[in-house]
């Protein structure tokens, strides 16, 4: 990395907005030319959608590059833009086919938390295993949707707690249905982190 980038990258990471702004243009040509959208998404949604997204998270998340270690900011860059990619195709094709569980359970009601508790992490068996009650999962995951940036916990509550469809969240917040997606893959994440991988909620379901 020259000089001039490496004095860049540390007054973004330091907070400063001017300087991260033109990194992302300086390096966003050659981010959009390493992604590829195939098939049926061609059409569907559009690159623009993952540059937007990867922009917005990057000014969510620049403090957490580290300018001294073995990676570069595009790198970073091109790994954010990567995982929104794959949440935008891996979102899309879950939303063609919602849990029927979830399609049972009333907007904001206790059992809607306990379908997102089930959703991240990864089961939709309730067992022994977890002895935890409706109104247990929505107290903890509460707690946790409050510590999210502000897009992540509107796209959590309309889209995964009031169930409504990513074209509607979309138009709520802003923002494309394909921005949607890759939001609340970014918000799973967070919230996975948050919650702890010792959570009782990802307890062993085997």
């Amino acid at each position: 990395m020259g000089e001039p980038e490496r004095e860049l990258v540390a007054r973004a990471v330091g907070g400063d907005s001017d300087a991260l702004s033109t990194l992302l243009q300086q390096h966003a040509p050659q981010i959009r030319r390493e992604l590829r959208l195939e098939g049926q998404w061609l059409s569907k949604f559009d690159l623009d959608d993952v540059m937007q997204v990867t922009f917005l998270e990057a000014f969510l998340h620049v403090r957490r590059f580290d300018p001294a270690g073995p990676g570069t900011f595009g790198g970073w860059l091109l790994r954010i833009a990567q995982n929104n990619l794959r949440d935008l195709v891996k979102e899309s094709a879950r939303a063609k086919r919602p849990s029927p569980a979830k399609q049972a359970h009333g907007a904001g009601s206790d059992d809607s938390y306990v379908a997102l508790v089930d959703v991240l992490s990864g089961t939709t068996r309730a067992t022994p295993s977890r002895q935890v009650a409706g109104r247990e999962a929505r107290v903890a995951l509460e707690d946790a949707i409050t510590r999210l940036p502000e897009v992540y916990q509107e796209v959590v509550r309309l889209y995964d707690l009031e169930g409504r469809p990513a074209a509607e969240v979309g138009e709520a917040i802003g923002r494309s249905p394909g921005a949607v997606y890759m939001l609340r893959g970014r918000a799973h994440d967070r919230l996975r982190e948050i919650l702890g991988s010792e959570s009782k909620f990802f307890s062993d379901r085997a």
